[in-house]
């Protein structure tokens, strides 16, 4: 009782969604003395649902996606997992299977407002108690009353992203952790970031010619163009970054860990996703993109290169990428930016 009374504590302590869901993995981990333990994340690309991990176990230890850079979690479909498929379909909140290997295998959906985006996966060798299963029920109602509560703080509530209230936070915590890597330890992998070209990367997105759409189709087929594009982003991007909507028709990414090349091919990725993507009624949207290397200037310095970049590919033809640092060293863009205040449009 002690030890559950201890992990209850800790659960509703936190203010954030990844120590949320680090908690509530280390807690079944413990209680439950469970092989492993992953809460996923659920996502809709193309009519069809993905699942990918935020956070499990590794060696003992709970990890996140945050802390996993070099991972990479792109989803499976959700069919590959077809007991978890079963669950949501009969809106249950919880189905056990047995695996090949004999591993006792509960898939706990997390039910809000009608619908599942999270669910976590307990792995056990042995089959679970009554005892147990009254102890996971609780402990899943703890957490699922969490993360509505973090939710409505922290989501914007028409897409579901992260809104723009919470992007500073995220965006302080990226930059503490590229500054952390200063450490003694760290200086060799610093190094080795260095030499391949490794860097973090802070896009804008806007969506060409939203105002049409509004004006030609109506308010509700703009919002659904909104909510598809939405979900496009999170297809498009890995677990490990980060995906807000800063109001309107507006969007910002902060990709994380990869080269410039790399960092070009993630964003041309998503733009040709949205162009090739059908949408009811309206047909084709396309967007345009700028982004720029985040380093020791500020936020607003950062955020003001990449809306410049993105000004240049709205300016130039619309649905195309630009990268900050290459138009200022083409000539193509004079590195200015105001200190006070970042416009989008």
């Amino acid at each position: 009782m002690e030890a559950l009374l201890k992990h209850l504590i800790d659960i509703t302590c936190q203010r954030d969604h990844a120590l949320l869901d680090s908690s509530v993995a280390s807690a079944l981990h413990e209680l439950v003395g469970a092989k492993q333990v992953r809460v996923h994340e659920l996502f809709r690309f193309r009519d069809e649902l993905f699942v990918r991990p935020r956070v499990w176990i590794q060696d003992g230890e709970v990890v996140s996606c945050e802390d996993s850079l070099t991972a990479d979690h792109s989803g499976e479909a959700i069919s590959k997992y077809p007991a978890l498929v079963d669950s949501i379909k009969d809106r249950a909140t919880c189905r056990e299977e047995i695996t090949a290997d004999g591993d006792r295998v509960l898939w706990l959906p997390v039910w809000l407002n009608d619908k599942v985006s999270t669910c976590i996966e307990v792995i056990n060798p042995t089959p679970y108690s009554g005892d147990t299963l009254h102890m996971i029920e609780g402990i899943m109602c703890v957490y699922r009353n969490y993360q509505n509560i973090l939710d409505y703080s922290e989501r914007d509530s028409l897409t579901g992203l992260l809104n723009r209230k919470t992007f500073d936070e995220k965006f302080s915590r990226l930059l503490a952790s590229s500054s952390s890597d200063a450490t003694p330890e760290n200086q060799e992998d610093r190094r080795h970031h260095h030499t391949d070209g490794i860097g973090q990367w802070l896009a804008v997105v806007d969506i060409d010619h939203f105002k049409r759409v509004n004006d030609q189709f109506g308010h509700l087929y703009g919002d659904e163009v909104l909510i598809l594009v939405a979900n496009l982003l999170r297809s498009s991007f890995r677990a490990q970054d980060r995906v807000f909507r800063f109001g309107g028709e507006e969007f910002v990414v902060l990709l994380r860990s990869t080269t410039l090349e790399q960092a070009h091919h993630i964003f041309e990725r998503f733009r040709t996703n949205v162009e090739k993507h059908e949408f009811p009624q309206v047909g084709k949207v396309t967007v345009s993109l700028g982004f720029a290397s985040i380093s020791t200037e500020s936020p607003v310095v950062i955020l003001g290169h990449a809306d410049q970049a993105l000004y240049y590919a709205k300016e130039n033809g619309r649905n195309r990428v630009c990268h900050y640092d290459e138009l200022v060293s083409s000539g193509l863009l004079h590195s200015e930016v105001s200190n006070d205040e970042v416009e989008f449009f």
